[in-house]
């Protein structure tokens, strides 16, 4: 069943989204994060639950950009627990995230994937989308930033 996520949502959000990135996150701010999320009317963190149990989360940005003139929406994060993958989560999340910007008004959809994600470029391939621009990063703490790597 999809919902929108709620404060007490959190604890399950962290431990996907950590799964996701491959190492724990601080908490504390994590928490502060997500909480202001939930307060703001340009984010949507996506659920998939069954019996209580989150499954799988989606969290939609929207905004408006000047180069479309549009409202656009961008998959932040998306991320299913390790045991439930490959049985079409990721799909019924992402369709269920493309209905929600269609009725938010958007005309496109976006997500930035790390490179190194291979299996999640199929995916996002499969799912109809391009891959037309590039997206590039720069390291504003003095870390240094020439190997692309997960879990960094």
């Amino acid at each position: 069943m999809f919902q929108k996520a709620q404060a007490e949502d959190c604890r399950a959000v962290y431990k996907l989204i950590c799964d996701m990135e491959q190492k724990e996150l601080p908490y504390d701010r994590f928490h502060n994060i997500f909480l202001g999320q939930l307060a703001r009317p340009d984010f949507y963190c996506l659920l998939l639950k069954e019996e209580g149990q989150v499954l799988g989360m989606l969290n939609l940005r929207f905004e408006e950009q000047l180069h479309h003139a549009a409202r656009i929406a961008e998959i932040m994060e998306l991320a299913v627990a390790p045991s439930c993958r490959n049985n079409g989560l990721g799909k019924a999340l992402f369709l269920h995230a493309c209905t929600l910007a269609k009725e938010a008004g958007c005309i496109q959809m976006e997500v930035a994937c790390n490179q190194l994600r291979k299996d999640t470029h199929r995916f996002y391939l499969r799912e109809g989308m391009r891959n037309f621009h590039y997206k590039f990063s720069k390291s504003l703490t003095g870390e240094d930033m020439t190997e692309n790597r997960l879990g960094r």
